[in-house]
């Protein structure tokens, strides 16, 4: 009899508690209560169109050639920053090879080069040093000819008052006529008879083929002539230093350690770098 009476005050109790939790829980998830959230209204695109009278045919009102011409440039277009940037990195990649091949780099470096040997020291200058002071001197030399074609080609390309390739030709035509100056006949002729093509009428129609490696064996037999002429003066030295030794007996006394103070001294005396950056300059001037 207790028994009984607990288990209906318990199962009284258990109804008590969850059957508002069940109601409350039923009511949430009930599809009525659910809110609808607002759907935006429809958006509508539109779009210009055009009808041809006649054919019957609609065509959308957009002008193709305004979304751009891939990149080329005519006349009186200024050319894209793309093109202006892809051009740098172009230049800047074969900088090198021009520098070395259709400038004055070429016959500095090398009469430096032999300078440096003549005096006797290998290291002294170092190959950065040879190698900068000849790059600044190719500038004073091609001052004149880098303006030109920026006043020629590159500007009125910027502009947009020529095209790309009327650029390519402004620009070859000043630098050309500089290489020919500086180019032997000899050299030329040799290159035209390698290449096997026409014979041109004038110099100035010869291809940038020929020119350029007929420039380069002129530079270096140019180089190897004014070095020539630096090697004398030291080659007396040593020749004086040698034969000095030898009547004194002092046959296992290197003669270049005896020499090179020398050799330093004359130098410095008669200004040897600055005589020699004058002369490289002049020659072309």
């Amino acid at each position: 009899m207790r028994l009984s009476r607990r288990l209906s005050v318990s199962m009284a109790l258990i109804s008590a508690v969850l059957g508002p939790i069940l109601w409350f829980s039923f009511i949430a998830t009930s599809p009525a209560s659910a809110q609808v959230a607002p759907t935006p209204p429809p958006v509508t695109l539109t779009v210009p169109t055009t009808t041809v009278p006649g054919d019957g045919k609609v065509s959308l009102g957009v002008d193709l050639g305004s979304l751009g011409d891939g990149g080329t440039t005519t006349k009186g277009e200024k050319p894209s920053k793309s093109i202006v940037i892809l051009l740098g990195l172009t230049v800047l990649a074969i900088a090198p090879s021009l520098v070395v091949l259709m400038t004055s780099f070429t016959r500095m470096v090398v009469v430096l080069g032999l300078a440096r040997n003549a005096i006797g020291m290998q290291t002294v200058p170092p190959n950065q040093v040879l190698t900068g002071l000849a790059i600044f001197l190719s500038l004073f030399v091609m001052a004149p000819t880098l303006k030109q074609i920026n006043d020629t080609a590159w500007q009125p390309y910027q502009h947009g008052e020529i095209t790309q390739s009327q650029a390519l030709k402004a620009a070859e035509k000043p630098i050309k006529t500089w290489m020919l100056k500086n180019t032997r006949t000899d050299e030329l002729n040799l290159m035209l008879n390698l290449s096997k093509s026409k014979r041109p009428q004038t110099p100035a129609d010869t291809s940038l083929t020929v020119v350029i490696p007929a420039f380069v064996l002129s530079e270096l037999t140019t180089a190897f002539i004014i070095g020539v002429m630096i090697l004398l003066p030291f080659l007396v030295i040593d020749l004086v230093v040698s034969s000095g030794l030898m009547s004194l007996g002092m046959m296992m006394l290197p003669p270049v350690f005896v020499s090179l103070p020398f050799k330093l001294l004359l130098f410095v005396m008669v200004d040897g770098w600055g005589m020699i950056a004058h002369a490289l300059v002049a020659n072309y001037h």
